[in-house]
């Protein structure tokens, strides 16, 4: 049985990892898998929205290094940050920057770079059995894979530093009171609401949702004058599109809406 589950339906790619053994502690291979079906996502036009969840109790208990290209041998100057660039933070820059949207369904335990890929992707649905863990400082390391930069865009940095400091299970309803989550729901029903979700997504218009991913995703790392302009440039873009034209058309016969994703 592969690691990495991937099926299209309905204009949805459905990424699943399936280490449930492990609480799917994610492999250098399962990264890389993953990488590669966020950029296909990106790529194909029959692709409308994207799924990330997994199978067993775990939803992704962290890093298993265990067969990376730095895990083994003497380690020199530079290795770490290297493993860090091309491993865990290509990871989750990934996701950031996939062009369609992206909902983690978190089925159960998010830890480490479990939770930042959770925390990564546009929509974020929980199990109420789920719970989100900042685990690093029990290992006595350094959060990566962004966790310092996505959590403090999330819910402050004050909040931050104390799930990162002490390293406590974050339950899904607090998640959720915090602003980690968008939505809790019963563990029997998360497979339905995310396919509800993304098939929404799937039929909405998909060039104008990538777009408005890029500028909410670019708004606290630039001024005012720049997400203005950058927001004329992405209106001026996204008027091409055919699903612009179809919208401006529907508003004015009165009718629904049928959007292509083109």
């Amino acid at each position: 049985m592969p690691d990495v589950l991937h099926a299209v339906e309905n204009g949805v790619s459905w990424i699943t990892l399936n280490r449930p053994e492990a609480m799917n502690a994610v492999t250098w291979d399962q990264r890389e898998r993953i990488i590669d079906l966020l950029a296909s996502a990106s790529a194909a036009p029959e692709i409308r929205a994207v799924v990330v969840t997994a199978t067993g109790r775990g939803f992704c208990a962290g890093a298993d290094l265990r067969g990376s290209p730095s895990s083994s041998g003497d380690r020199v100057a530079g290795d770490v940050a290297r493993m860090i660039r091309l491993g865990a933070q290509r990871f989750i820059g990934a996701v950031l920057g996939c062009e369609k949207p992206v909902i983690a369904a978190v089925n159960g335990t998010a830890a480490g770079i479990g939770a930042h890929l959770a925390f990564a992707c546009d929509l974020v649905l929980a199990a109420d059995s789920a719970r989100f863990i900042e685990v690093f400082v029990r290992r006595g390391l350094v959060p990566d894979g962004g966790g310092a930069y996505l959590l403090p865009r999330l819910i402050g940095p004050q909040r931050a530093k104390e799930l990162m400091f002490f390293g406590d299970a974050v339950p899904a309803a607090e998640a959720e009171r915090l602003g980690l989550v968008n939505r809790v729901v019963p563990a029997e029903t998360l497979e339905k609401t995310a396919r509800e979700w993304a098939e929404r997504l799937a039929q909405g218009p998909t060039r104008a949702l990538a777009l408005t991913k890029q500028l909410v995703n670019a708004s606290l790392d630039v001024d005012r004058t720049t997400a203005f302009a950058t927001e004329a440039t992405a209106q001026e873009l996204n008027m091409g599109t055919r699903d612009a034209q179809e919208g401006v058309a529907s508003f004015v016969e009165r009718r629904e809406a049928r959007y292509e994703g083109r």
